[in-house]
């Protein structure tokens, strides 16, 4: 990453960075030396947010950065915007911000570079960590989200379903956790039908990936991804505009896995499962078809109304494993639905859940974390959409409306002994850069989650 944190004792001359409000700026001002100040009313800078000026001093070098600042910021990671435009150097938060510690993790993320197919010049700037930080927290943090980044951003020829398993692997063997991987026609004997199904057609096997960490007595927390490597939507194919982000749809895969190195990071008293499904969903003669029916691990029978919601049926084999064991809480991450999109776009997941504590909870850490999601309603009534004359459930209800209720309604109906469900239909990109959020792959809700984890479970 471009952007890094330092010690104080380890900077080099740093620069300040004044946060500059309506407020307090004619106090920064006083503050500022008088050539400083007389470039900054020469220039016109006015604290309006956004607004950002590098300061010269007498001899030509940098004085410092004035950068405008909301009083109570609308975005909270604002000052990712510094990792990309401040020339190379050292810097120190002179006058910080409502919340330093957000301020240096939109400072950090905004740094973040996928490099692994080409470099892009980039300076390198380093921020001393603000005084009362955490920097363990920001370390930590900024590690998982460039992780899931990493993941996303990979294309899917160079990650498959054995990629994801290797990434979960390595995860694993960093923090001394157990792994065990269900693969190719293996799940059929393991019963695990619906994700055969979905992964058949691709020369690169489909596979259960399902890892174990933490003290066996402790509470249960259970992690699912959806781990679709590419989705070109069977053969109810996508035009090729909808397959150009499809490298992406195993997002939900690498969120739980992000997730997961949170958790073990933090060292949380808990039983941590993370259990993934990972499929390409491809085409040739073994591809599973529209109308085709399957039983499902819970021995519900799906009929396929569309090969191209192949998601939620990985999940339901995934989601049914899970729940066997009755964990105290289990959450699923998926880029599951375009409907997700329409409703609240990309920036805002529609997470779903019966249990009103947690979902207070999660939009409280949320708010504090600036990792917001939404709580859509599991409304009943709409589970008619999902009924089959000659099955048990339909996978894709023929009528447009609901598109994402139907789809958690659907995963709900695999799902009877967790003590609390959550399910995220995430978008896990960014189709534009913003401060902190370069345009690209996303880790989207696992910062709240990993508050709100670490506010039940302790270390």
């Amino acid at each position: 990453m471009a952007a890094q944190l330092i010690h104080a004792d380890a900077a080099l001359s740093p620069r300040p960075i004044w946060c500059v409000t309506p407020t307090n700026w004619r106090t920064v001002a006083g503050d500022l030396p008088a050539p400083a100040l007389a470039f900054a009313e020469a220039s016109g800078f006015k604290a309006e947010t956004g607004a950002l000026l590098v300061l010269p001093a007498a001899d030509g070098a940098i004085a410092g950065v004035l950068f405008s600042c909301e009083e109570a910021p609308r975005d909270p990671l604002s000052f990712g915007k510094l990792a990309t435009t401040l020339p190379a150097g050292d810097y120190v938060l002179a006058h910080p911000p409502a919340d330093p510690r957000l301020a240096a993790l939109g400072f950090l993320l905004g740094g973040y570079r996928f490099t692994r197919y080409g470099k892009r010049p980039v300076a390198d700037v380093r921020l001393v960590v603000p005084d009362g930080t955490d920097e363990g927290y920001l370390r930590r943090t900024a590690d998982a989200v460039v992780l899931t980044r990493d993941l996303v951003n990979t294309p899917a020829n160079d990650l498959g379903p054995a990629e994801i398993e290797a990434a979960v692997r390595a995860l694993a063997a960093r923090f001394d956790a157990q792994v065990s991987v269900t693969t190719g026609d293996d799940l059929l004997a393991a019963n695990f039908p619906l994700i055969h199904a979905v992964g058949r057609a691709s020369p690169r096997a489909p596979r259960l990936i399902d890892l174990s960490w933490g003290d066996p007595d402790a509470p249960k927390v259970t992690l699912v991804g959806k781990g679709v490597a590419f989705d070109t939507g069977g053969l109810d194919i996508k035009p090729s505009s909808g397959m150009l982000l499809m490298k992406k749809d195993m997002g939900g895969a690498a969120n739980a896995i992000g997730l997961a190195q949170m958790v073990m990071g933090r060292g949380l008293k808990v039983r941590l499962r993370l259990i993934v499904a990972a499929v390409e969903n491809a085409i040739d003669g073994s591809a599973f078809r529209p109308g085709d029916i399957f039983p499902s691990r819970k021995g519900l029978t799906v009929e396929i109304g569309n090969t191209d919601a192949e998601g939620r049926l990985i999940l339901a084999d995934a989601l049914s494993l899970a729940d066997e064991e009755a964990p105290e809480l289990l959450i699923d991450f998926a880029t599951l639905t375009g409907a997700a999109r329409v409703a609240l776009g990309p920036q805002l997941p529609p997470a779903y859940t019966e249990d009103d504590v947690l979902a207070v909870d999660l939009a409280r850490h949320g708010a504090a974390e600036a990792d917001p999601s939404w709580r859509m309603p599991l409304w009943q009534p709409y589970a008619s959409m999902l009924d089959s004359k000659i099955a048990d459930l339909n996978n894709a209800p023929g009528s447009g409306f609901a598109g994402s209720i139907t789809a958690a309604l659907f995963l709900q109906r695999f799902v009877s002994r967790a003590g609390t469900w959550l399910h995220l239909d995430i978008f896990a990109w960014n189709p534009s850069s913003r401060p902190g959020r370069p345009e690209g792959g996303e880790a989207q809700t696992i910062r709240a989650l990993d508050s709100l984890l670490a506010e039940r479970y302790g270390t």
